[in-house]
């Protein structure tokens, strides 16, 4: 099976999810300032950890494409937390508050499993994972850039809102450099079934803390 055969599986298979992603009731009505806040305390711990994750990736396979691939992850993070920094301090808080905030459980489960994947996953786990969940982080984004235009920056938002050119050719490259190396298809779809989860339990946890 190829990564573009297996991809689409994994969207049949993730639907329901990514529906409820989609339609999350966090974004029936634009966020009040504080829940704001907490999302770009959430994101700070976040971005930092992805980054990390992304860069070791790098190093565990340095071969192209996936080493190009991972790198160019690790310094879209970066930059990344320049416009999440731009948002927070439009929202009142700055770097010392965002080291200050104290994250929930329920929002970092996302990138605790990065980083668990960045040391035991398997190219095709990571780029098939990413590949079936940015698009539904990446239409949230944009949602919230058009809600809170003129309220607040929205660069991080808008940053995220469409894929970097050439992401999806380069990631299906990665997971089919992957598969045929003999990296277990199965084990790609966990990974993109539970990173899926998580991102809903991230939109969860900050409805339902407002």
């Amino acid at each position: 099976m190829s990564a573009r055969e297996l991809l689409e599986r994994l969207h049949r298979e993730l639907a329901d999810v990514e529906q409820a992603i989609r339609a999350h009731r966090y974004l029936d009505a634009a966020p009040p300032a504080a829940s704001l806040r907490a999302f770009a305390g959430e994101q700070h711990a976040i971005v930092g950890s992805d980054r990390r994750s992304f860069a070791h990736l790098a190093a565990r396979f340095p071969e192209p494409p996936a080493g190009d691939f991972f790198l160019g992850l690790a310094q879209g993070e970066g930059q990344a937390l320049e416009r999440l920094l731009a948002l927070a301090a439009s929202l009142g808080v700055g770097e010392d508050g965002l080291d200050a905030y104290r994250p929930m459980p329920g929002c970092q489960a996302y990138t605790a499993f990065v980083s668990w994947l960045a040391l035991n996953g398997s190219r095709a786990d990571l780029a098939l994972a990413f590949l079936a969940n940015l698009a539904a982080w990446g239409e949230n984004c944009r949602r919230l850039a058009d809600a809170l235009a003129g309220r607040c920056d929205t660069s991080f938002f808008e940053f995220f809102a469409e894929p970097a050119p050439g992401f999806e050719h380069q990631a299906l490259a990665v997971a089919d450099q992957g598969l045929a190396a003999g990296d277990p298809a199965d084990r790609a779809r966990r990974a993109a079934r539970l990173l899926q989860a998580y991102e809903l339990m991230f939109w969860d946890t900050l409805a339902d803390a407002l």
